[in-house]
């Protein structure tokens, strides 16, 4: 008889798939970031806690202005940022950027040609060159035009924010002022510059801003050879150098206690 035909029982493997997506996901990550940011946050305030006010100043005027449009002022030009020093070495950047603050002036371009910025030995010299008829101040007396108060304004917002102090000047040509004589170019050219001060000390310089004003008559000409040009006549606001700091080293050290007494030297016979 033959046997009867056995088969082997099928084995069924069930494999339980592991999923965490659907609660979790990648949620630990964005905590993690933010963690790690609040950390840097967190040691970039203690860095700056402990550095000089310098790098202060320079932080701060980033991140009012990080353009860079007001790097030396800490704020725009025309603006209220702290003051930062204008040494030396910046004085042709300041004189790049009060170039393109006058650019937006409305009536920049009919006086263009009548205003001049030079470094020299005193620092930045804006010089306002007049015309015969009279471009920045009325002929022949000590009031600004409308086209001369707009720039005097505008160099004193711009000029405010700096703590170097300015030097205003005036000068004519050598013609005689027309008059009894009571009134010469001397005083003309003392009234033009103080007029001068006074307009830009109520327009944003600060009080004690301006430390000298002076008045030149036709002592200085800018064109010696035509001593009666227009452009001898100007007025000139020079924004000075400020003196580096002395370093630790190079200030005045007291005799040692034990060095000798100078002696007083001996007369010749």
């Amino acid at each position: 008889m033959p046997e009867p035909e056995t088969s082997a029982a099928p084995v069924i493997i069930i494999k339980k798939k592991q999923n965490h997506g659907g609660h979790h996901g990648g949620a630990w990550k964005v905590a993690y970031a933010d963690f790690v940011t609040a950390m840097m946050a967190l040691f970039i305030v203690l860095w700056l806690l402990s550095t000089s006010e310098k790098v202060k100043k320079a932080v701060s005027s980033y991140f009012k202005d990080p353009t860079g449009n007001g790097k030396l002022m800490g704020s725009t030009m025309a603006g209220t940022g702290e003051s930062v020093s204008v040494t030396k070495d910046d004085m042709g950047k300041l004189k790049d950027k009060l170039e393109q603050a006058m650019k937006t002036m409305p009536q920049f371009q009919q006086m263009k040609d009548n205003v001049e910025l030079t470094i020299t030995n005193e620092g930045l010299r804006v010089e306002l060159l007049e015309t015969e008829k009279g471009m920045f101040f009325e002929s022949g007396n000590a009031h600004p035009t409308d086209r001369g108060e707009e720039l005097l304004v505008r160099l004193a917002a711009e000029l405010g924010n700096l703590p170097n102090t300015l030097l205003i000047e005036g000068h004519t040509d050598a013609k005689p002022y027309s008059g009894d004589g009571t009134y010469s170019n001397w005083e003309l050219s003392a009234d033009r510059a103080n007029s001068a001060r006074r307009l830009m000390q109520a327009k944003g310089l600060r009080p004690a801003q301006v430390a000298q004003v002076r008045g030149f008559a036709d002592q200085h000409l800018r064109t010696p050879l035509e001593p009666t040009n227009a452009s001898n006549r100007r007025i000139s606001v020079i924004v000075k150098y400020l003196d580096a700091p002395k370093t630790a080293a190079a200030k005045e050290q007291p005799p040692p206690a034990n060095a000798p007494a100078p002696q007083p030297a001996k007369a010749a016979h």
